[in-house]
């Protein structure tokens, strides 16, 4: 009887290999495992000798990779399944002369959402070269906006009488910031600034359309193509349609590098709001650099903390209130030789807005020079910064015995939610180098820093304890500039794409005040950063609802809309830029 053989169906998938590592695989087992020679097991999987000898030395060398690594379920590394499930359709779609926006577009009314640059992307894989429209002076001759439709809306001033009843949108939130704006006065502000309007759109809303890119977390103006088919960004800003790049870039150059006079009234009225203190005039002033990425060599090099080294860049100052947090000054385009001076010419700025000088001001040892601490020191106004360590205050540090210092409590927790206990060393005069007279040296150790924080004051009458809370405040400076770049995308100068860089770091004073306003009316937001704002309730989708005198905002229910609910919201604005309309919000 004759027996089975006891391979089963398929085997021959194992036994006849057909991948190049499968072949290899049974060539090396043959050679190991079976112990057949060189020439046998090049003869049964039809390798010369010398490649089987080849072969062998490079597994024992570790060289061959036989096998797949493991990894995560899902498309592999690099994989872009969306847009190679769409490479058919958008192939097809640009035979029929459709641009990457109509293209785009056509995707997602089809289901299968696509972005525009993952079109191009696909087009440019394929071989499409530019989509030309129409004739050569209406065609994109931009390197950074190839085949991109030029014939898009013309901006003008909003007729609701051709405005549906009713418009969707996804930004419905972003009208939260107008009652903001018209307590802030801003057609009053634009006026006092003197900015400039055209014979088409009037000068307010010129700012809000730039504006509008700020709160909307667009970052570079070239994109704001990405808010012309939103109404809500139009609305706000009075107009049908937002200006295109260029229109905004021009117009950014007509202004002058001079923003203080809007920066004053700004002020004014930040004070009367209840976002800037006058009584208390305490502020924290630092530097950024706004870097740039091309290769400009009039720009000077400054410290970039984000890339740790030195690069050319824009030198931008800010002053932030120290009791509400919010930025109540800001200066960019400022050079080595002149940087020094920021803090008398803010100390100027505000004098002109409350008539008196800042009462202190708290910044780090690289704001400024001792000279110009004389100066503040002359003119009534309280400093409290960093001192350079040199060798000999190095070895002054060194000599002190623990005796030396006290130790202090703080009202900030420490570690583990414990009250902050630094220890600390005082001087009461101490002369500096190029300042006239002696100053208050605290040495501090216990704040955080392997070093010990040399401070230096012209303040004889505060505690040593509250001298070093308010220093401690000044800490979260860096913290909250931080929050306010990531927030209005102030971190990058664009090489192709140019803004005026004062309106620009302007624009983020305002945008951040208006984010503070907000925030003071949402319950529980005390402490939110501006991002969170953007991301939670600016971002919120719903409709806009037009009648005779009237504008209704309805906002989509989402996860936060309880904290809307609870908010302290207006229940009418009218609106100046409007025709003097009436704004009104509803929560679905």
């Amino acid at each position: 009887m004759a027996t089975r053989s006891p391979q089963r169906a398929g085997a021959e998938k194992f036994t006849i290999p057909a991948g190049v590592n499968h072949r290899r695989y049974e060539a090396l087992r043959a050679f190991f495992v079976d112990g057949l020679t060189y020439e046998q097991a090049a003869a049964r999987f039809g390798y010369t000798r010398w490649a089987m000898v080849n072969l062998v030395r490079e597994h024992r060398a570790g060289k061959l990779a036989l096998f797949a690594a493991p990894r995560k379920p899902g498309p592999p590394a690099g994989a872009t399944p969306a847009k190679d499930r769409a490479r058919g359709r958008v192939t097809g779609l640009r035979r029929q002369g459709l641009s990457t926006y109509e293209i785009s577009a056509r995707l997602a009314a089809e289901g299968r959402p696509l972005n525009r640059t993952s079109v191009g992307e696909i087009l440019a894989g394929e071989g499409f070269g530019r989509l030309l429209r129409g004739p050569a002076p209406a065609e994109s001759i931009s390197p950074a906006t190839p085949g991109r439709d030029t014939r898009l809306p013309r901006a003008a001033v909003i007729d609701f009488g051709a405005w549906p009843a009713q418009l969707d949108t996804t930004r419905a939130g972003l009208l939260l910031v107008i009652p903001g704006l018209v307590n802030l006065d801003l057609p009053a502000l634009v006026t006092r600034a003197g900015y400039p309007g055209t014979r088409i759109i009037p000068a307010v809303s010129w700012l809000l359309a730039l504006l509008a890119l700020k709160l909307t977390r667009t970052r570079r103006v070239s994109h704001v193509d990405d808010l012309l088919a939103d109404p809500a960004a139009a609305l706000l800003a009075g107009l049908a349609v937002l200006p295109k790049k260029s229109a905004l870039t021009s117009y950014s150059y007509r202004l002058s590098h001079d923003q203080q006079r809007f920066l004053a009234a700004l002020d004014q009225n930040m004070i009367s709001s209840g976002l800037a203190a006058a009584e208390e005039a305490i502020f924290d002033l630092d530097f950024h650099a706004v870097m740039h990425w091309g290769r400009d060599p009039v720009l000077e090099k400054h410290y970039v903390p984000k890339r740790s080294q030195r690069a050319r860049s824009v030198l931008s100052f800010s002053a932030q209130d120290s009791g509400t947090r919010n930025l109540v000054y800001a200066n960019a385009d400022l050079s080595k030789a002149t940087q020094a001076r920021e803090a008398i010419a803010f100390c100027d700025h505000w004098k002109q807005i409350t008539g008196t000088d800042p009462a202190m001001l708290v910044m780090d040892q690289k704001v400024t020079t001792h000279q110009v601490l004389g100066e503040l020191h002359a003119r009534g106004v309280r400093f409290l910064t960093l001192r350079m360590r040199s060798p000999a205050l190095a070895r002054h540090i060194s000599g002190l015995h623990p005796a030396d210092f006290k130790t202090v409590t703080l009202d900030r927790p420490g570690h583990f939610g414990q009250p902050a206990r630094p220890r600390v060393h005082e001087d009461p005069a101490v002369t500096l180098t190029a300042y006239p007279g002696t100053v208050r040296q605290l040495i501090v150790t216990g704040l955080g820093h392997d070093q010990p924080t040399v401070i230096i004051t012209n303040d004889q009458h505060t505690t040593t304890r509250n001298l070093i809370s308010q220093y401690a405040r000044r800490m979260t400076i860096e913290q909250r500039l931080a929050e306010i770049i990531r927030a209005f995308c102030a971190d990058a100068l664009s090489s192709t794409v140019n803004l005026n860089v004062d309106l620009d770091v302007m624009l983020a004073v305002l945008a951040q005040a208006l984010t503070a306003a907000l925030r003071a009316r949402l319950p529980g937001y005390a402490a939110a950063t501006p991002d969170t704002i953007q991301r939670r309730f600016l971002e919120t989708p719903g409709q806009i609802i037009i009648s005779a005198d009237t504008i209704t905002v309805r906002l989509e229910r989402r996860a936060y809309s309880p904290v809307l609910r609870k908010a302290g919201l207006p229940p009418a604005t009218t609106v100046p830029w409007w025709g003097n309309r009436t704004l009104r919000y509803e929560l679905a």
